[in-house]
């Protein structure tokens, strides 16, 4: 039988919440996941590749997936190439929304598992004028700024002891602290 949108959403909102110590093997999931998307994507269809989310911050816990930012040169492309590709891999594929007055409106995204089921990294594609690079400011802010690092970390811990199992809820409670560090890293 054939997963419905809504029952693939249902099933990856109900994956467990959990936040680890640092890893230091995270850097390396990054580089093999890297270089896995350079070898089995078509020539020519990925510009960059980078590390971010709490993963790509040194010394704080974290959820333990890997955030993997890709420019594509074109998402038509990434939706028509690059999904069936990652879908055949076993990846979790979404055309995700993004909020109002993003760019772009939608964007692939991908949930790579563990041989036990476990999220283990996260692919978000999208194009050089997209405002997720906005993630790249965040978290070289927070690269810079340990004190604003453990702050963040103390922010996410809050969230899953107040909201556990709740993805959404995790997700939302983190937009004003994002949304701050951004300002401070513009008046900086």
């Amino acid at each position: 039988m054939t997963e419905t949108l809504d029952q693939k959403i249902e099933r990856v909102l109900k994956d467990r919440i959990e936040l680890v110590p640092p890893d230091p093997a995270w850097p390396g999931l990054f580089a093999e996941e890297k270089a896995r998307l350079l070898n089995t994507l078509p020539e020519g269809l990925i510009v960059r590749v980078e590390h971010y989310g709490s993963t790509a911050v040194p010394g704080i816990w974290a959820k333990p997936v890997v955030d993997v930012l890709v420019e594509v040169a074109d998402l038509e492309r990434a939706r028509d190439e690059a999904a069936p590709i990652l879908e055949a891999q076993g990846c979790d594929y979404f055309w995700r929304p993004q909020p109002e007055g993003s760019t772009p409106p939608h964007y692939p995204w991908f949930i790579r598992r563990g041989p036990g089921g476990e999220r283990t990294h996260h692919i978000h594609m999208t194009v050089a004028d997209s405002t997720l690079w906005a993630g790249l400011v965040f978290r070289d802010y927070l690269r810079a700024h340990p004190d604003a690092a453990a702050e963040y970390e103390r922010l996410k811990r809050r969230l899953i002891a107040d909201h556990p199992g709740d993805r959404v809820a995790y997700t939302l409670g983190k937009i004003d602290f994002v949304r701050e560090i951004a300002a401070r890293a513009a008046g900086s």
